[in-house]
């Protein structure tokens, strides 16, 4: 009998041990499923797009700096080698960026921000554009 008593605790204890992390499981799961849900926010697809972009943007000076300076990047500093629009944009990945590019343009679609992107856009452009020009009077 006691072989009979310790094979059905030992049975009640295997079955309470798996019930429990069944649950834990699904709770798992469940906490997945509302990140994910979380994270398909306009909101926050929005807040990642940002970030990425403005990560672009930090690394893209840093090349930039480190292709006009001579004591960072080993940079001939005299032009050439990545300075211009062709230096800014050569190296984008645009197959990594369209995802991000398409869901900002359906947030601002589904938002009707259409007018203030575009001003903000002819915006960012006149600003680019005195930039540059400014660079190209003096070229320091």
């Amino acid at each position: 009998m006691s072989d009979k008593h310790e094979n059905a605790t030992a049975y009640a204890s295997a079955k309470a041990r798996l019930l429990k992390e069944g649950e834990l499981h699904r709770l798992m799961v469940m906490q997945s499923k509302h990140q994910v849900a979380h994270a398909l926010h306009p909101e926050v697809l929005l807040h990642g797009a940002v970030d990425m972009g403005i990560a672009a943007v930090q690394a893209r000076f840093a090349g930039l700096l480190a292709a006009k300076l001579p004591g960072i990047g080993g940079g001939s500093g005299s032009g050439g080698g990545g300075g211009g629009l062709s230096g800014i944009l050569g190296g984008i990945n645009y197959k990594a960026l369209m995802p991000v590019a398409i869901t900002v343009a359906s947030f601002i679609q589904k938002r009707r921000l259409t007018k203030p992107a575009l001003a903000l856009g002819t915006v960012a452009a006149a600003a680019a554009g005195w930039y540059y020009r400014r660079k190209q009077k003096h070229p320091h």
